[in-house]
């Protein structure tokens, strides 16, 4: 009778115990693998984040079509109070010469115009032989001239009122600022607000 009711009796689940705790144990650890890669992620992207952009307004710089190529010449009005002269590119030929493209309402030509300016100066004393020519993009003439007396500006500008000059060099915007050698080749064009470093480095492209 007795082996006749044990045989109705399921044996204990005991074997089940270990399976559980290994699923339990392999879940514990995915999670936290996966935990672990969210951090590394997030912390990458941070970085990326707190990185400063490496001159984001130069990002340009070099990429036009006339570098390597003879700068186009032009005549244009002389920016200034005394006269209604006009200026060519081709009267200085045989010197280096920086294009500086701006325009009165244009927040980062405000910023540039004092470095523009100091570099003319110091590079004046030094008896460089160097042009600085800024080129006023689709300007009013009385607008380009508050500007010039404003920054204290003296070296040469000009008014491009209609902005084919400055169009047939590419300028999409200002500030651009294009760099001619002495055999009148463009040897560079930065795109967007010069800097010390910027201005420096590629004067040594003309001196």
């Amino acid at each position: 009778m007795e082996a006749e009711g044990s045989e109705g009796i399921p044996p204990p689940a005991v074997a089940e115990k270990p399976a559980r705790k290994s699923t339990r144990k392999r879940s514990i650890t995915i999670f936290i693998v996966v935990s672990l890669m969210n951090v590394a992620l997030l912390g990458l992207l941070w970085s990326q984040l707190l990185t400063p952009a490496h001159n984001a307004d130069n990002s340009q710089a070099g990429m036009s079509p006339l570098v390597g190529k003879p700068a186009p010449n032009f005549t244009l009005a002389a920016l200034n109070a005394r006269s209604a002269s006009n200026i060519s590119l081709a009267s200085f030929k045989g010197r280096p010469v920086v294009i500086n493209v701006w325009n009165s309402t244009c927040g980062p030509c405000i910023q540039e115009a004092p470095l523009l300016q100091s570099e003319w100066q110091r590079l004046r004393s030094q008896g460089q032989n160097v042009v600085f020519l800024g080129i006023d993009f689709q300007d009013a003439r009385s607008d380009g001239l508050s500007f010039l007396q404003k920054y204290g500006i003296t070296y040469p500008n000009v008014l491009d009122a209609s902005g084919a000059v400055a169009i047939s060099y590419g300028v999409t915007g200002t500030p651009e600022t294009i760099f001619i050698d002495r055999t009148g080749v463009v040897v560079q064009k930065v795109v967007g607000e010069l800097t010390a470093q910027s201005l420096q480095t590629n004067m040594t492209l003309l001196i």
